[in-house]
């Protein structure tokens, strides 16, 4: 896995490379001390996934995120950074970051995370993910229905997967689907959602009620 490092602080750059370096199937391939630089090396690099911290000076890593995930969509995006208001959260998410971690998330834990983006799933740190859900919880809940009118009963059922943090072959898995099934049905989701990507489509379900 090519990955992109993005903080303004250089002693964090490093130590997360020399973490990344232990892993045999990771490689830094780059490292930007702000957005503008992130934005700038993954075109240049195209890395597999990108480290983001967030409240940078110049370009802050919310405008690189959705800078990146416009050019690039392909590129992962998890950002991890000190910060867990409730508007770095949500407009982090918006702009298309796959996870949110903060920097005193454990090592191993980073690493698992990084793994995991890479096969689909989405992670958010524990105290984000309550942050999330109370936004959620607080707002007026739609009712499914609404989900149904726009999706296929295969399509919620796989919705409601995804909200689980499960990746296509879990999903396969648990419907008894081929994998390029499911991927047929996850993009005609998004589109369908009118979101970019499965944070996004998780966050529509569970504000429906799925």
């Amino acid at each position: 896995m090519k990955i992109l490092l993005c903080d303004d602080q250089a002693v964090i750059r490093d130590g997360l490379e020399m973490l990344l370096t232990l892993e045999k199937d990771m490689l830094v391939v780059g490292s930007a001390s702000d957005g503008a630089e992130a934005v700038e090396l993954a075109a240049q690099k195209q890395p597999d996934l990108i480290l983001m911290d967030l409240k940078m000076p110049g370009v802050n890593g919310i405008e690189a995120t959705r800078d990146i995930h416009a050019r690039f969509p392909r590129i992962k995006i998890l950002v991890l950074t000190t910060y867990d208001d409730d508007e770095w959260v949500f407009d982090a998410i918006r702009a298309g970051a796959s996870g949110y971690l903060l920097k005193d998330t454990p090592r191993q834990k980073i690493i698992e995370a990084i793994r995991g983006t890479m096969a689909g799933k989405s992670f958010l740190d524990p105290a984000v993910a309550g942050k999330l859900m109370n936004q959620i919880a607080s707002n007026q809940k739609q009712p499914a229905s609404i989900l149904a009118e726009k999706l296929t009963d295969r399509e919620l059922d796989i919705l409601r997967l995804i909200a689980k943090g499960f990746n296509n072959s879990d999903i396969a898995g648990q419907l008894h689907l081929s994998e390029g099934t499911v991927r047929n049905h996850v993009s005609a989701i998004l589109e369908k959602l009118g979101v970019s990507d499965r944070t996004q489509a998780a966050v529509i379900a569970i504000q429906h009620g799925l």
